[in-house]
């Protein structure tokens, strides 16, 4: 399968699974921060993939290696494996909450984390436009180089900063306040994830710890 096939098909599968998520979830279609998410999402994450495919067709095949059984490492498919479920239980929740009733996010604000969301993406394809070794797992290849430039200039995984982003914006723009918890509970595999990814890194890719030493913080900065 080509990789225009492979990644219009994976994109296809995931956006519907969240789409059929979300709106069983909030038990009506009438739904509209759902829906503005929805498109957010799948507007970006097509951006991103259309981008990839004609400028980096390589680094979309890495970033298709993705879920529990592309990691080598067991924590980390056990990291990914709780994230995912921790990820579908955010979106379902947040429906509930809006099916429900339990909380009230502002028709603003919830504007704001989609535009928050949408600023994520393009901090992604930064991202990817630095490292064309980017991969969705954790893994070294031969001709891999550390990259000192660019986003990875401020902090030492520019991705997971926006990935955190993304997960605390997803709740807000799908208007639950409850759905929030659920992103906090999921930070510590995060940290986890970030710490077991440098070690091996430090192991296997020359000049790693040395870039470690000149780039102090990993997510944030001035806080880690």
């Amino acid at each position: 399968m080509s990789s225009l096939a492979k990644s219009a098909t994976l994109q296809t599968a995931g956006f519907l699974t969240l789409f059929v998520v979300i709106f069983a979830s909030a038990g009506t279609i009438s739904f509209w921060q759902g829906w503005l998410f929805c498109l957010t999402f799948w507007f970006s994450s097509i951006a991103i993939g259309i981008y990839l495919m004609k400028f980096n067709p390589a680094l979309l095949e890495r970033r298709m290696r993705v879920g529990p059984a592309a990691e080598s490492r067991p924590i980390q498919k056990i990291i990914v494996t709780t994230a995912f479920l921790l990820l579908v239980a955010l979106a379902v929740v947040s429906a509930l909450d809006h099916r429900f009733g339990w909380s009230h996010v502002p028709t603003a604000i919830v504007v704001l984390a989609n535009t928050l969301i949408f600023a994520t993406f393009g901090l992604f394809l930064l991202v990817l436009r630095e490292n064309s070794f980017a991969a969705s797992n954790i893994t070294v290849e031969a001709e891999q180089q550390v990259i000192s430039s660019g986003p990875y200039a401020v902090v030492r995984h520019p991705m997971y900063s926006g990935g955190l982003l993304l997960v605390l914006a997803m709740p807000i723009a799908l208007g639950s306040w409850w759905g929030l918890l659920l992103s906090v509970i999921g930070i510590p595999l995060l940290l986890v994830r970030i710490l077991d990814e440098e070690q091996a890194l430090s192991a296997v890719l020359p000049g790693y710890d040395d870039y470690r030493r000149v780039v102090r913080y990993r997510l944030i900065p001035l806080l880690w």
